[in-house]
Parts: structure tokens; C-alpha cells; sequence
């Protein structure tokens, strides 16, 4: 057994994010400054969308994109059930109502097919979830968005790197919201990105986002001369600080080197796992690039003889720290009690909320602690 436990997520950090840290706290500009315009210009560039947003997280992303296509109160969204809370809080906190539609059991993506049917007269956007890094199926999502007149906001918070048929996912449809949150393949420690070709909506989301105030309020304290703002929107405190750009910054410029290390990690782990009773994830589609956020397990307790929960007790014993990604929104008391869902409504997204796993998966891993980790599932399962 390992003797150090490994953090499940622990974030890849070097020399050149730590350098430029200490070069904003020393020039004293700590807040939404010159680092976040140079990190927005950054990202922008890499996804190819024409507007890149900076935000405190992508939760806001999400809440800013859903308010800047002027949805609210007596509009529905429709979503999945296999996702973290934040999707579907951020339709709340616009006073709009959350629709769930089930996913498909091996990918654990949104089914566009049973999207269609739940729509209503009330229906005003979809939000597709990038799941574990792997792209939705972006084509029968957007022909069922331009038939009914709806916007589709992507939450990419796993899909960084990802692309569909070609198209980098941050530029396929109206609006695309990231996370640069500790576990994630770009990290600011917290931190988010809205991406969108619409000049309009990026307007609003930049305004929105610093307390309503007008576009680059941040120069007002600049070295150009005190700047007189305006307030033309009941904005919230959602903007990204410098101290965060100083770490995306140079995160970003590593981000497909790490790719390829966390790629050597997911074919290692395919490979000495594929004999073990487990499910593996499912096979990557010729026409997307996975991102490789989380590489997940099915534990399946008549398969494996324990559950999962059991699993991740066991891979605890040895040091190895597991993420659950996701127990389902429709499962979870709160929205249960708000809108009567029960597990029934969404077998497949329940099946998966009680067997998912995900093992570390970081390009700070080192080789040694990629077969402790098979070590330890091997141990779990009584196959050592």
C-alpha cells in the first residue's frame, strides 16, 4: 500500500505559475486586471470563438449565459439528470425552470432523442453536458434547437480540449461555459469561461458579471487615469481576479502536452483493467476528441461481488483517493422534493449514479502512482 494517500484531482502546478502569481501580488494588482484580458485573449484563440469571458466560476458562466439570452421566470431549460448540482442551480437562480431528459447508459451523455418530446410551449434553451470530457452529439441537438427556436448553452466544465466533427467545443453553439475549478484540466483554483460568437450576448455577460457596471470598469484604477463608471444592469460579483489568470495563463499553454500524458494514463489503465470485472468507459467516437477529464468505472455489485460504494471504501483503505461523478440531480432530496422526480423517471442516469466511479486521472501523475492505482482496484476486487 502506498504510504502518502493520492488526492483524487490534485491539480498539476509549476515553477511558471508560481512565478507569475507572485508577479501580481508584488505589482499589487490582485483583482480583474490585465492578466484576465490576456487570459480571455488566450482562450478565445484557442477555442477560435470570437468572445471569451472570464468568470469567477463556471456556475456563474452558466447563471450569466442563461440571463444574457433573456431567460427567466416561466421559461423551462432542458438538461440531464447526470450532472453536478451547479447546471441545474444555475437555472434556478434565473427563475427558470429545469426539464431533465435521460442519458444514455454507456456514455452517460443526453439522449437527443428524448429531448424532442419534452419540449413545450414554455421550452426556451437546452443545456447539453459535456460529460467525464466526452463531446454530446452536437448535430441532432442543434437541428432540434433551430426547429423550435431555442438556444443551447454547453456546459464544458469537463471538456476543455474537446472537439465534434472538427468544431472545438466553445465554438459549435450560442454559448459554452468552462471551469478551471481545482480538478480540472485548467485550474485557477476556482475560475470559469463563457465562450459565444454572439457579439450581443458577450456585451451583456461582460457587464453582468462586474456588478452591472459598463464594459472594462475594471479600468477605472489603471495607470491611464481614474475611469467614471455607469451602472446600467443589477449585475452580480462574478469576475475572474488576476491572481487566477496568473495560473491559467500558463496552465493553458500546457494544456494539450498534459492531454497527451493524461491520454498514456487512460490507455494504461484500459489495458491492465480490461480483464477485470468492471465496466470500462465507453469507446471513444471517431468523429469527437475526448478531453480524458475522469476515467470512470462501472461498479456493478452482481458483476463484482461488491458495491460500489464498498469499492471506493476499499480504494480508501489503500491510499487512493476516487470521485463519484455523478449520484444524479433527480436523486438528490432537494429537487426530488421541488419537482417529484423520482429514480424511476430516469433508469438510465439512476443505473449510473449507483455504479460510477472515477479513478485519479492528472498529468501530474507519475507511472508509480498510475499502478498503485490498478494495484489498488485489483486489491478491491480480490484479484491481486
Amino acid at each position: 500500500m502506498r504510504n502518502e494517500y493520492l488526492v483524487f484531482g490534485a491539480p498539476k502546478i509549476e515553477q511558471a505559475e508560481i512565478d507569475e502569481v507572485v508577479d501580481s501580488l508584488r505589482r499589487g494588482w490582485l483583482g480583474t486586471g490585465p492578466k484576465v484580458a490576456r487570459f480571455e485573449e488566450l482562450f478565445r484563440a484557442y477555442t477560435g470563438a470570437d468572445h471569451a469571458l472570464a468568470v469567477n466560476s463556471c456556475t456563474a458562466g452558466l447563471h450569466l449565459s442563461i440571463l444574457a439570452a433573456g431567460l427567466g421566470p416561466g421559461d423551462e431549460i432542458i438538461t440531464t439528470p447526470m450532472t453536478f448540482a451547479a447546471t441545474v442551480n444555475s437555472i434556478m437562480h434565473a427563475g427558470a425552470t429545469p426539464v431533465l431528459v435521460d442519458c444514455d447508459r454507456e456514455t452517460g451523455l443526453i439522449d437527443p432523442a428524448q429531448i424532442e418530446a419534452a419540449i413545450t410551449p414554455r421550452t426556451r434553451a437546452i443545456i447539453p453536458v459535456h460529460l467525464w470530457g466526452r463531446p454530446c452529439d452536437m448535430d441532432p441537438i442543434l437541428d432540434i434547437a433551430a426547429r423550435h427556436d431555442l438556444v443551447v448553452i454547453e456546459d464544458a466544465a469537463h471538456c476543455i480540449e474537446g472537439s465534434y466533427k472538427g468544431r472545438k467545443v466553445g465554438n459549435i453553439s450560442h454559448l459554452t461555459c468552462f471551469s478551471f475549478y481545482v480538478t480540472k484540466n485548467i485550474v485557477t483554483g476556482e475560475g470559469g469561461m463563457v465562450t459565444t460568437n454572439n457579439p450581443d450576448l458577450a456585451a451583456k455577460i461582460k457587464v453582468y458579471a462586474l456588478h452591472g457596471m459598463s464594459q472594462d470598469a475594471w479600468k477605472r484604477f489603471s495607470d491611464a487615469g481614474y475611469k467614471h463608471y455607469q451602472v446600467v444592469f443589477p449585475g452580480f460579483k462574478y469576475n475572474m481576479m488576476d491572481i487566477q489568470a496568473a495560473l491559467g495563463i500558463h496552465q493553458l499553454a500546457k494544456v494539450e502536452d498534459w492531454l497527451v500524458r493524461r491520454n498514456e494514463i487512460w490507455q494504461r489503465y484500459n489495458q491492465a483493467l480490461a480483464n477485470l470485472p468492471v465496466g470500462l468507459p465507453a469507446p471513444d467516437e471517431p468523429d469527437r476528441r475526448h478531453a480524458r477529464h475522469l476515467y470512470t468505472l462501472s461498479i456493478d455489485e452482481a458483476r463484482c461481488g461488491l458495491s460500489r460504494d464498498a469499492f471506493l471504501q476499499r480504494l480508501h483503505e489503500q491510499n487512493i483517493g476516487t470521485g463519484v461523478h455523478y449520484v444524479g440531480v433527480h436523486l438528490q432530496p432537494y429537487y426530488q422534493a421541488q419537482f417529484g422526480f423520482r429514480p424511476e423517471d430516469f433508469p438510465h442516469a439512476t443505473w449510473l449514479s449507483e455504479r460510477t466511479v472515477s479513478l485519479p486521472l492528472s498529468a501530474k501523475l507519475t507511472d508509480e502512482d498510475v499502478e498503485d492505482v490498478i494495484a489498488a482496484v485489483r486489491t478491491a476486487l480480490g484479484r491481486r
